[in-house]
């Protein structure tokens, strides 16, 4: 392993773990507000509140008793998501695109069965894949159908995007593309492999996976340089949007680009990792100082910060 001075670091503007819980999740994050994004349940109702696009709830399972009728419930759709509501770091995301017979695809291709799926949600429900293993419910969502721009960059699962977003500013982005060893989960600390954005134009800067420099996707061979986010202000603009729905400085928007919805909000973290510097060759911190620095709702809206953030936080800005 290849080790970086603190001194290169601080150079560099890498924000580290101390500086993020300290000077901005505890600054501008009220742990009274946690709860609206640690809970998907809770961030679905809200994004509906505030008309924010987010994929559709078919039902919700809060019981153990209502797991043995689950097969009607499921009765008619042909692909789905199943999510432990106060799932982290894509635990307990089960995704179904499709059946043959009486089993159930996932989207690695491997089938399962109806007791199967039984089995996981009874495990959700227990807590198994919960912040604190505390007892929890399960959400059976509509499946996404990623953008076609997407075909030969993602395997075996869906790609999101992932836009950190301070004081309603989108300050950096990276997208995450599904691989075999991820299990078709975006999550980089699964193996996912991590395209960091320019937030000027959505254009690929750089990739990584397990936080080593790739150059090609490793299961389709599909270089990544040549990536561009279409849609690319829309996606900005939804992300900063999050700000005024949950009151919250500091937060992680993970979003989803439907062939036909467009983007869509798939879920918040209000203490989002910080593997997208690695993604992007360059730190958080010199922009989080800068928005520090504007006086107090400069940009009202939403549309003024992205086109703000646009302006000054693309490959050649801060």
């Amino acid at each position: 392993m290849k080790w970086v001075s603190p001194w290169r670091l601080r150079r560099m503007g890498i924000l580290g773990m101390n500086c993020r819980n300290r000077d901005f999740i505890g600054s501008y994050n009220a742990r009274s507000l946690f709860p609206l994004v640690d809970n998907k349940l809770k961030t679905k109702l809200l994004a509906e509140e505030f008309e924010v696009a987010t994929p559709r709830l078919f039902f919700v399972i809060s019981a153990q008793h209502e797991i043995a009728a689950i097969d009607e419930k499921l009765a008619g759709l042909e692909g789905f998501a199943v999510k432990p509501a106060k799932g982290s770091g894509g635990k307990g995301i089960l995704v179904i695109v499709g059946r043959r017979g009486d089993k159930f695809i996932k989207a690695s291709g491997a089938e399962i069965t109806i007791d199967d799926i039984r089995r996981h949600m009874s495990n959700a429900l227990a807590g198994l894949y919960s912040l604190g293993g505390k007892p929890d419910v399960v959400l059976v969502e509509d499946l996404i159908q990623f953008d076609d721009a997407f075909q030969g960059y993602s395997h075996e699962g869906v790609p999101d995007i992932r836009i950190i977003v301070f004081k309603g500013y989108p300050v950096m982005a990276m997208l995450r593309l599904a691989t075999h060893v991820s299990d078709g989960k975006a999550n980089l600390h699964q193996g996912a492999v991590g395209v960091g954005l320019d937030i000027a134009t959505g254009h690929a800067l750089r990739a990584v996976q397990f936080s080593k420099p790739v150059t090609h996707h490793p299961d389709t061979g599909r270089p990544l340089n040549e990536i561009k986010i279409s849609n690319w202000r829309d996606m900005l603009l939804l992300a900063s949007r999050c700000f005024e729905m949950t009151g919250l400085g500091y937060i992680g928007t993970d979003i989803v680009l439907d062939k036909t919805r467009g983007a869509q909000l798939l879920e918040l973290n209000a203490r989002p990792g910080l593997a997208i510097q690695v993604a992007n060759g360059r730190g958080l911190l010199p922009r989080l100082r800068h928005v520090e620095t504007l006086k107090p709702r400069a940009h009202r809206s939403p549309d003024a910060r992205v086109d703000y953030a646009m302006k000054n936080f693309g490959v050649d800005g801060i």
